[in-house]
Parts: structure tokens; C-alpha cells; sequence
């Protein structure tokens, strides 16, 4: 979308992005990385990340007109489409999400325990790695993805061009597997304990 700004009786347009979906998650990392800034600097590089408005005019707007890009940006974020999408495709190949939480191997909750307990948020594209596979055969809305071999390093770098919002809401999802999981693991592993003492 497109922005004036009048500056010394000229007016300059610039490009903001048009919706959540054009922000991917290499761009939503440096995002989140500016939250714990001033709001100041947070306003600031949000701006400069989103638009192609340069940090030297952005630092000159009016604060009226500087909180009305950030009012618009919310705006756009709040939008989003925030439903779980269980095949993304990047670059031409398609990933799918775990279809199976319930067959998580332990090989693949210890990477994600792992990712989550470094830090979430510098941790993005290797848990959405972990996620997110190449889909190897697909029919009828049915999917089987590549086994996990732990082996993430160049999915890792294709997952920083997933969408924003893709990753929000697969994170909102998996969170709340995590939370039933959390619930059930104690006394599923408790109950395997006490079958394993009686053989």
C-alpha cells in the first residue's frame, strides 16, 4: 500500500506492506528482536522493516503521523489470517505439517524441547524445520511428510521465507499439543514405569 508523506511542501510516496502475509519469518524475527527497544526504536525499525520509507525521514515525521503507520501495521497484523496451514510450499516445494502429533517421535520433542528452552524466537526457523517437511506423497487431502532424521540445516534456511502468519498460528497450535502433552506425559511415562517393574 502506498503512504505520502509531505515533506517541505513536497509530498514523497512510499511502499508499506499490504497485508501480514507479506512479511516472512526472517523479516517477523528482526520484528520481535525490536520489542524489547524503546518504543521509540521499536516504532522506528518496525517502520523502516515494513516500508521503504528511509530511518532518516521516519525519524523526522510528526509522532501523529508516525503512530498512524504503527496504528495501520497493527491493523494488518490483527487481520491475519490465523487459521493453521498444514501445507505451505516455498520455492516450489511443498512442506506439511506433522499430520500426526500423537506419533511425535522423542527424537523430534527433544529438538523442539530444546529450540524452546535456547529461546523461541532465535529458534523460529529450526523449530518450523522440525515441523514443516517435504511432503513425499499427497492425495485426497492426505499427506505423508519425510521421517525426521534431525538432520535441519537446509530446511532451516527455506523456512525463513514461511509467512508470518503460517508460523504464528502453526506455534498457537503446537503450543496448545504441548500443553495436552505436558498434561499426559507424567502418567503415561508413570504407567509405563509400573508395567516395566511388574515384568
Amino acid at each position: 500500500m502506498k503512504i505520502k508523506i509531505k515533506k517541505q511542501g513536497k509530498t514523497e510516496s512510499f511502499n508499506l506492506i499490504n497485508s501480514w502475509s507479506d512479511v516472512n519469518l526472517e523479516t517477523w524475527i528482526r520484528l520481535i528482536e525490536f520489542e524489547t527497544a524503546t518504543p521509540t526504536e521499536n516504532a522506528t525499525e518496525t517502520i523502516a522493516t515494513l516500508s521503504t520509507i528511509p530511518k532518516k525521514l521516519i525519524r523526522e515525521l510528526a509522532l501523529s503521523d508516525a503512530a498512524g503507520i504503527m496504528s495501520k501495521i497493527a491493523e494488518l497484523q490483527a487481520n491475519q489470517d490465523s487459521k493453521l496451514k498444514k501445507i505451505i510450499e516455498i520455492n516450489e516445494v511443498e512442506y506439511g505439517f506433522m499430520p500426526d502429533l500423537d506419533s511425535i517421535t522423542l527424537g523430534e520433542y527433544a529438538d523442539i524441547e530444546q529450540f524452546i528452552k535456547i529461546g523461541i524466537n532465535k529458534n523460529l526457523p529450526e523449530l518450523c524445520a522440525v515441523l514443516y517437511r517435504p511432503i513425499k506423497e499427497k492425495k485426497n487431502g492426505i499427506y505423508i511428510i519425510d521421517a525426521y532424521d534431525g538432520d535441519i540445516r537446509m530446511r532451516t534456511e527455506e523456512m525463513k521465507q514461511m509467512k508470518a502468519e503460517q508460523v504464528q498460528s502453526a506455534l498457537v497450535f503446537f503450543y496448545h499439543f504441548v500443553l495436552e502433552l505436558s498434561k499426559i506425559m507424567p502418567s503415561y511415562l508413570t504407567e509405563r514405569m509400573k508395567e516395566m517393574k511388574t515384568q
